[in-house]
């Protein structure tokens, strides 16, 4: 599943109100602003993306007071589409552009449609609709390079557009004039762009303690409970779950941002259903926290440590496909087991049930193909 997103339109309010609410957003998570009044006095607020039909924005806007938003009258051919000519002469001088458009029509909704191969984004606001319009332009673009953001009003109008036709917007705009709203459609977009991964039980075939080898700590920006930790493997395609060191030891306190993850080489799924090489994490990238029902969030790597440890050899079978994984070889490092319980790799023996992902794609630079490869 892809990461949805947030924007907001800023009130018509004085200064001061609606700098409370664009700071909110911020902390919220929600870092593009719509406004087209205040620009400098928001790119002080922090590191904030404007929206606005003004050449000093981030992101061109057209359609106010235009044919978008039904100033402008719109003729049925498009040829002469003010809206349209002021898209590609923005994108020809290089800019990043939105288009907004109110669907009160059918004319409307194929403006949106022929304006989608020309622009970034598109900010689709319904009038009195029901969902039909804005399924059929998510079916209609589908294949389009263009990122489709509904108007809403609140959090459940945030959730039916973020679903619609399973695949739903990419994002949401709404008007930030509620704190609390704000703060839950921002939550809102986090649950929605979650992937849940179908864990499957395999039997462990084979422990093999090895020698020593460059292993990886992958310590995170955020505190993982018990039953969480990221999906590692040596092949792309078939991957443990390991556990995070959020568990009291008797050898060494907790380290709850901690998965202790295995040699440099060894795969980590990262959000987009992508795969890095452990080596690869620096700090500020984002991986993929999972939990033992396969529910996921993200999170950012804060700093990632390699150092030389020994290791041990884990290989598991599923469905006749063997899964092999390299790990530390200490108490403190686990795997889940069928019953949700961590396992230690000090504990492990053949015919021990455990948690593994499988995918039946190869993958090329991380991201998955309709391929045969095979790994071993």
């Amino acid at each position: 599943m892809q990461n949805k997103f947030a924007w907001i339109s800023t009130p018509d309010e004085v200064w001061e109100d609606k700098k409370e609410m664009i700071t909110t957003a911020l902390e919220s998570g929600i870092d593009h602003v719509l406004d087209l009044d205040d620009i400098e006095n928001i790119r002080k607020l922090g590191n904030v993306k404007i929206i606005a039909n003004s050449d000093d924005a981030d992101i061109y806007l057209v359609g106010i007071n235009g044919e978008g938003d039904g100033v402008l009258e719109l003729n049925d051919n498009f040829a002469d589409s003010v809206d349209i000519a002021n898209a590609k002469k923005a994108k020809n001088e290089g800019k990043q552009v939105c288009a907004y458009i109110k669907i009160t029509d059918k004319a409307h909704e194929q403006l949106a449609v022929k304006l989608g191969p020309i622009v970034d984004y598109i900010i689709l606001v319904g009038t009195d609709w029901t969902i039909i319009p804005l399924e059929n332009i998510i079916a209609d673009l589908q294949k389009e390079d263009v990122q489709i953001i509904a108007a809403v009003r609140d959090v459940d109008g945030a959730k039916v557009a973020l679903e619609t036709l399973e695949h739903g917007t990419d994002g949401v705009i709404f008007e930030a004039n509620d704190f609390n709203q704000t703060k839950k459609i921002a939550q809102e977009v986090v649950e929605a762009s979650q992937a849940k991964y179908d864990l499957k039980i395999a039997t462990v075939t084979n422990v093999k303690p090895l020698g020593s080898g460059d292993r990886v700590c992958v310590d995170t920006t955020d505190m993982m409970k018990p039953g969480e930790g990221m999906l590692i493997g040596s092949y792309s395609k078939s991957m443990f779950l390991v556990h995070s060191e959020s568990l009291e030891s008797e050898y060494v306190a907790s380290r709850p941002f901690r998965v202790n993850a295995g040699p440099v080489q060894a795969y980590v799924m990262v959000p987009g259903n992508k795969t890095r090489y452990l080596s690869e994490l620096v700090a500020g990238d984002e991986v993929l926290i999972v939990n033992t029902e396969g529910e996921t969030r993200t999170a950012y790597v804060g700093r990632s440590k390699i150092e030389r440890r020994p290791l041990i050899l884990i290989e598991a079978e599923y469905e006749g496909k063997i899964i092999r994984t390299l790990l530390q070889n200490a108490e403190t490092i686990r795997i889940v087991d069928e019953n949700n319980e961590p396992l230690s790799v000090a504990d492990i023996k053949p015919g021990d049930k455990v948690k593994v992902y499988i995918e039946s794609n190869a993958r090329h630079f991380g991201i998955a193909i309709d391929e045969t490869i095979i790994e071993q």
